[in-house]
């Protein structure tokens, strides 16, 4: 359900309020696999960064919540083995697409790990701004209301870390996210020859493509420090329980062609980046005309609650959203 305050006249971004259904996703992991030792393998896209995740492994620095078990091993010591794993998510892919000059050039992998989350939060001090921590398998992974889940295999499911100055524009960040993902598949689709496919944004966090949900976005944030952690869950290819964006793209253009996370998330990066920068520099205004393209609520009737300036009585209206 979506709630506007305010005038009808006036409908932001901002005077949004989402009411969200109360869903219970929560499913148990398996506590032997939890106990087990996780491994986290570091990548650096220049020298800077693999000088860096040397030392990380070198000083025992990484940590995890009640001081789980950590096996580090670096890129450069794996490659081998991590090529030749079925459905591994694949670095040196990964690093050669992506261009950006700040996010994603720190990377941290895992095969299976209890979140990504974990990760970047619990070391953010000692992780350069713009790490980014991706999973083949995520244990418990955490949305909206706590839910809890897990994420199988051939989900794209990465979180990073940023740092912004300006407390009061947080709660926008979430949707220049959405834009860049959006964007990014797109982008890797034209790139291979496929039709863009019409993924849009559920408001406020969510990813839609031909009716069904197929992601979601997350951030939180520790504003006394200017930490910002975004949480990124993409079903690139399994299509349990519902579908994945491979098997709605493959049926809408009838192509066999197979989408993949390493590509989805550099591209991602390429276009988070830059709009990052216009956001920051001129304001979400910027990227509006931009973002309603993508918008799934263009032409949905919502409710406006107004408050009379003389009385205490909220009136209710409803209203049909227009996008100029």
């Amino acid at each position: 359900m979506l709630l506007f305050i305010g005038s009808p006249r006036f409908l932001s971004l901002s005077k949004l309020i989402f009411i969200p259904k109360t869903i219970s996703l929560s499913v148990s992991a398996s506590k032997m696999e939890l106990e087990s030792p996780t491994t986290l393998i570091l990548c650096g896209k220049s020298s800077i960064e693999n000088e860096l995740a040397m030392l990380l492994k070198t000083n025992n620095t990484l940590k995890l919540p009640e001081n789980a078990s950590i096996n580090v091993v670096l890129h450069s010591e794996n490659e081998k083995q991590e090529s030749f794993q079925k459905d591994a998510f694949q670095i040196d892919s990964y690093m050669n697409s992506l261009s950006t000059s700040r996010v994603g050039k720190f990377l941290i992998y895992s095969p299976k790990l209890a979140s990504t989350h974990d990760v970047v939060s619990h070391n953010f001090c000692e992780l350069p701004l713009g790490t980014v921590c991706v999973a083949d398998v995520q244990l418990k992974g955490r949305g909206r209301s706590k839910n809890v889940w897990e994420s199988p295999k051939g989900c794209l499911m990465f979180s990073f870390t940023i740092q912004m100055e300006d407390g009061r524009v947080v709660p926008l960040v979430q949707y220049v996210v959405c834009l860049a993902m959006t964007e990014a598949i797109n982008d890797v689709c034209l790139r291979n020859g496929i039709p863009p496919p019409n993924v849009r944004i559920k408001w406020p966090n969510d990813l839609y493509l031909d009716g069904l949900k197929v992601g979601g976005i997350l951030c939180t944030s520790t504003y006394r420090s200017k930490k910002f952690n975004v949480r990124i869950g993409l079903n690139v290819s399994n299509e349990k329980p519902t579908t994945c964006l491979n098997a709605i793209i493959q049926r809408l253009n009838s192509v066999t062609y197979q989408l993949q996370r390493e590509d989805i998330v550099a591209a991602f990066f390429n276009k988070f980046e830059n709009y990052y920068d216009i956001f920051i520099c001129q304001g979400f205004q910027a990227l509006e005309e931009l973002y309603y393209k993508t918008w799934l609520h263009s032409g949905q009737r919502v409710i406006v609650q107004e408050k009379n300036e003389n009385q205490d009585q909220i009136s209710e209206n409803v209203v049909t959203i227009q996008v100029n």
